[in-house]
């Protein structure tokens, strides 16, 4: 849809009115002068009263096939600072822009204006300065968010906060990723580092080499600093595609390496690929106290994962699940994908069958999402997937399962392009909940990324405002191809203890 936007009394906005633009069409250009093609023109005018301290957004849209005519009003409070004027202003033209499609298209959006990743980080922000039922009622009315959308956000906060009480004091800990980019295949859904452990992107040695070299440059940086630790995940690719031998060295550097870490909270290894999962590699994670790993089918149905590239079957899940349980993993994550190729409820209702059969102890209910690198988006045309009422009814059914089963919802985020406008939800049995998941999605420590492809996340001293707090938070990616990874990872180490240090020398301001 080629929709011509004429803005008056404002600049600015563009990303935020494309992202609303997005929840309702498909395939959206959006164009800010006259364009006499464009389907729907649509004028926006923000105007501020300052004597009363109140702005109002004026949206209207104008169909120039149909000759149908659509508008909005509506008025807010102006926020005090600059930084203040303009949440005001994009959350006005936000909520006119929903209304206005909504009317158009007939569609209704369960998270209303919220397109961001993270919405139960807005959730903790806003229960910082206010009550529970005031921040579900801000979530109503100014966000327009769904009823079921905002008791799952308020219950997920409510949970985390319970799980882990010091959330949001966790300032002088961090959490470490490390990143291991090897895989026995690329899903063809998939953009994280995963290279074929038989190719030639780089030597898994070398990388290996670069990786044991960051491991203890990052441990003395956190011992000099008096930076405890408070989980540490392994995660890729798939962690476990190395062997047994080389993935016990890895332990051995960490214990050598790394402070206090008889007191990391929790260690989890991403073994999600059950075609890498071997019986000498579990003894070598137990040995090392490894208390959280993942064994991820994604589907039970073998024609999807031949579709998508897993090179599994659903027979290799099923056995490599209770090779792990018979010795003696106890708490095991599994990774379902809702709206894989070709799959609609039939498929979704055989995989839940399969899975309450083998009960792990926790469960990430991922909805499908065409992430601009992966093969199956540029291939779009060769996949056929479930249409967008049929996802919110498998995205319902799941939820419904979990909750028969006994699991409940702990985490949540939600990704550019997801199918149905809907999220991915990490669900656990009591007391199994993931708490690196809950603090690298919450933002509320720093993660420190070590490896190919890993991501670091600084976080620098809060600033409190009206509407909780603001936090710098700088990204460090370190490369996502092992060759450069190997030619460059002194350079990159070098790099991140710089912004480390400039984080960590300033006395974190308490909100």
């Amino acid at each position: 849809m080629k929709i011509e936007f004429e803005r008056i009394g404002f600049e600015g906005q563009t990303t935020e009115i494309f992202h609303i633009c997005k929840l309702f069409f498909d395939e959206v250009e959006a164009v800010y002068e006259p364009a006499s093609d464009a389907r729907l023109h649509m004028l926006i005018q923000v105007q501020a009263d300052t004597s009363d301290g109140m702005m109002t957004a004026y949206v209207r849209m104008v169909d120039r096939i149909g000759g149908q005519t659509y508008e909005n009003r509506h008025s807010r409070a102006i926020k005090s600072g600059d930084e203040g004027v303009k949440r005001s202003v994009k959350r006005a033209i936000g909520y006119g822009l929903l209304k206005v499609l909504g009317d158009y298209t007939g569609m209704e959006q369960a998270w209303g204006t919220l397109t961001g990743v993270r919405p139960t980080k807005l959730m903790h922000n806003m229960m910082m300065t206010k009550s529970i039922e005031s921040c579900k009622q801000i979530l109503r009315d100014e966000y327009l968010v769904s009823e079921a959308k905002v008791e799952l956000l308020a219950g997920i906060a409510e949970r985390q906060l319970r799980v882990i009480p010091d959330l949001f004091r966790l300032e002088r800990e961090v959490s470490i990723y490390i990143g291991i980019p090897f895989c026995p295949t690329k899903c063809a859904y998939c953009t994280f580092p995963a290279y074929d452990i038989r190719g030639s992107n780089g030597s898994v040695e070398a990388f290996l080499e670069g990786l044991h070299y960051e491991i203890h440059e990052m441990g003395r940086w956190m011992r000099e600093a008096g930076v405890a630790i408070t989980t540490i995940y392994w995660g890729g690719g798939t962690p476990t595609s190395i062997t047994a031998e080389q993935m016990d060295a890895l332990f051995v550097a960490m214990h050598e390496a790394f402070p206090a870490i008889d007191k990391v909270r929790e260690l989890t290894v991403e073994a999600g690929r059950p075609d890498t999962i071997t019986e000498d590699k579990i003894e070598v994670m137990k040995r090392w106290k490894v208390n959280r790993i993942s064994i991820n089918p994604q589907s039970f149905t073998q024609a999807t994962l031949d579709t998508i590239g897993r090179h599994h079957t659903v027979t290799e899940t099923i056995d490599t699940f209770k090779l792990a349980r018979k010795l003696g993993m106890n708490n095991i994550n599994m990774d379902l994908i809702i709206g894989l190729p070709n799959e609609g409820m039939n498929e979704l209702q055989r995989t839940l069958d399969e899975t309450a059969k083998l009960m792990p102890e926790s469960l990430t209910v991922h909805t499908l999402s065409f992430k601009r690198a992966s093969r199956m988006t540029k291939n779009k045309d060769d996949y056929e997937v479930a249409k967008r009422d049929e996802i919110t009814e498998m995205i319902r059914a799941a939820s419904e399962w979990t909750e028969r089963n006994g699991y409940k919802p702990y985490y949540m985020y939600r990704q550019k392009n997801i199918l149905g406008n809907q999220e991915n939800v990490g669900y656990s049995l009591e007391g199994f909940e993931s708490l690196y998941n809950i603090l690298m999605m919450e933002e509320r420590q720093t993660i420190i990324g070590l490896g190919c492809g890993a991501v670091s996340k600084v976080l620098f001293p809060k600033v409190a405002h009206e509407d909780g707090f603001e936090q710098r938070i700088e990204r460090f990616p370190n490369p996502k191809e092992p060759s450069v990874y190997n030619q460059a990872y002194k350079e990159y180490i070098g790099k991140k203890i710089r912004l480390l240090n400039e984080a960590y020398d300033v006395a974190v301001k308490k909100v």
